[in-house]
C-alpha cells in the first residue's frame, strides 16, 4: 500500500486495530476564568469568609436563638448598674455565654444579637444598592455606547453631572427630610429610612459602570458580528441584550465585586454619622454609640469595627482575584 493510499484510506485495521484519536476539549473564557479563580487559594479563603457572612445575615434570628440572645431586649433597670455599665460580662466582669460579646451600656441590649442583625442590615442594604446600580449602569452604558447621537450626549452629561454632586452632603441633607416627614410614625420611618438609604447608594453608584460599559460597547459596535446583526435586520433591543451584553460579562462581574465592599463601607459610614436606617441594628450605629465608651469598654467598639474590616477586606481581595481571573493579561 502506497503512502497516498494510506493517507486516503486511513490506518489499516489489521495493522492498527484500535486507531488512537486525540480529543481536543475547548474551554470558554468563562470556564478559564473560573478555573483560574478556583486555583487561587486566597480568593477561595475570601469567598469562604464572604459566604460565612452571608449565612450570618440570612440566619441571624436562628443564630440568636442558638446563643440564647435577643435583639434590643435589654432592660436598663435590671441589666445595668447605677453607673449604666452592664451587670454581667465586660468591662467589669469576665466572659459569660449568657452574653458572649457583653451588654450595651445604658440599654442593656445584647451586643452579639446587635452584631448578627447589624451584619444583616449592612449586607442587605449594600447588596440591593449594588444590584440596582449595576442594572442602571449596564442599561445606560449599553444605550450610550450604541447610540451615536443625542442619546450618548444626554447620558454622558447625566453621568458627569452625578459625578460632580457631593455624595456625603446629599445624604446628610436627605436624612432630616425623612425624619420631618415620618418622624411621628416609627414604622413608616423605619421603611422610609431603609428605602432612602438604598436609593442614595444606588443613585451615586452607577456612574463608573456606565462609563466602563459605554467604552466597551463603542469598541464592539463596529465588529463583524454586530454588522451581521444589522444586515439580518435584528431589532436594537436584541442587538444590545443578545449580542453585546454577553461580551460584557467579565467587566460587569468585576465591577459588581468591587462595588459591593465600597457600598458596605459607605452604609456603615453614613450610619455612624447618623444618616442611616432607623429602627433596626446597624454596625455604623453601634460604632457611633460606642465611641464614647472606648476607654472603659473597648470591646463595645471593636466588635462592629472588626466585622466591617474583615468583610470589606475579604470582598476587596475577592474582587481583585475576580478581576485578575477575567483579565487574560494578568498573572498572579
Amino acid at each position: 500500500m502506497t503512502v497516498s493510499e494510506v493517507l486516503i484510506q486511513g490506518p489499516d485495521p489489521e495493522v492498527d486495530p484500535e486507531p488512537r484519536t486525540k480529543k481536543v476539549a475547548g474551554r470558554s473564557p468563562m470556564r478559564i476564568a473560573m478555573d483560574r479563580l478556583r486555583s487561587d487559594k486566597i480568593a477561595m479563603l475570601c469567598a469562604g469568609i464572604v459566604l460565612l457572612y452571608i449565612l450570618i445575615a440570612i440566619f441571624a434570628p436562628q443564630l440568636c436563638r442558638l446563643f440564647g440572645v435577643e435583639v434590643r431586649a435589654g432592660d436598663p433597670v435590671t441589666d445595668t448598674d447605677s453607673f449604666n455599665y452592664p451587670v454581667i460580662g465586660p468591662p467589669n466582669y469576665g466572659f459569660t455565654w449568657e452574653a458572649p460579646l457583653g451588654l450595651e451600656p445604658n440599654s442593656g441590649n445584647d451586643l452579639l444579637a446587635e452584631w448578627f442583625y447589624g451584619a444583616r442590615t449592612s449586607m442587605m442594604v449594600a447588596s440591593v444598592a449594588t444590584i440596582v446600580s449595576t442594572v442602571v449602569g449596564v442599561v445606560l452604558g449599553l444605550i450610550a455606547g450604541y447610540s451615536r447621537g443625542w442619546g450618548d450626549r444626554i447620558i454622558t452629561f447625566m453621568t458627569d453631572l452625578f459625578l460632580t454632586l457631593p455624595f456625603l452632603l446629599v445624604a446628610i441633607a436627605v436624612a432630616p427630610m425623612i425624619i420631618d416627614r415620618w418622624g411621628a410614625q416609627p414604622a413608616l420611618l423605619d421603611s422610609a429610612s431603609l428605602i432612602a438609604m438604598v436609593l442614595i447608594l444606588s443613585v451615586f453608584g452607577w456612574m463608573g459602570l456606565t462609563r466602563l460599559v459605554r467604552g466597551e460597547v463603542i469598541s464592539l459596535r463596529e465588529r463583524e458580528f454586530i454588522e451581521a446583526a444589522h444586515v439580518l435586520g435584528m431589532p436594537t433591543r436584541r442587538i444590545l441584550f443578545k449580542e453585546l451584553l454577553p461580551n460584557l460579562v467579565a467587566p460587569i462581574v468585576v465591577s459588581f465585586s468591587l462595588m459591593l465592599p465600597a457600598l458596605i463601607a459607605a452604609e456603615a459610614s453614613l450610619a455612624y454619622l447618623g444618616v442611616g436606617v432607623t429602627g433596626r441594628p446597624s454596625w455604623g450605629q453601634t460604632i457611633n454609640r460606642a465611641q464614647g465608651w472606648f476607654e472603659e469598654y473597648p470591646l463595645y467598639l471593636y466588635a462592629p469595627i472588626i466585622g466591617i474590616v474583615v468583610l470589606v477586606f475579604a470582598l476587596n481581595l475577592l474582587g481583585d482575584a475576580i478581576r485578575d481571573a477575567f483579565d487574560p493579561k494578568s498573572f498572579r
